[in-house]
């Protein structure tokens, strides 16, 4: 019987819940803002790991927030690797998270494609 998740997946998620609590603890910039953590993925080797993570705040931008994050990314998988039991640590790359933006703007012109209908209902079949 197989696995229902794969040792990459709860890696990741485990690193997620870490690096979370590492960059809201442990990172001293305060020109951050509030860092979330969305998703953490793996390769299978456990030698690279994707940080997909958004902000709110702060008064870097997304693409300074995130080469603050790489910059910072030596120092937190030291930090990980004395909290979590691995062998080895993957390297992060930090990556902003543009999905919750490009789902809101779908959602943004449904809304508006739904209103126009809305006013010529003479249209409708």
């Amino acid at each position: 019987m197989a696995r229902e998740f794969k040792r990459t997946d709860r890696v990741g998620s485990q690193m997620q819940r870490e690096l979370g609590e590492l960059i809201r603890t442990q990172l001293e910039n305060p020109h951050l803002g509030m860092v979330t953590i969305q998703e953490v993925r793996v390769v299978r080797d456990f030698s690279h790991a994707k940080v997909y993570f958004t902000t709110i705040g702060g008064e870097l931008g997304e693409h300074a927030t995130e080469k603050a994050l790489n910059e910072s990314a030596p120092y937190l998988r030291h930090e990980l690797g004395r909290c979590m039991r691995m062998r080895t640590i993957p390297a992060l790359h930090f990556v902003y998270d543009v999905s919750i933006e490009r789902g809101a703007r779908l959602s943004a012109l449904i809304e508006e494609a739904v209103e126009e209908d809305a006013q010529h209902p003479d249209n409708q079949e």
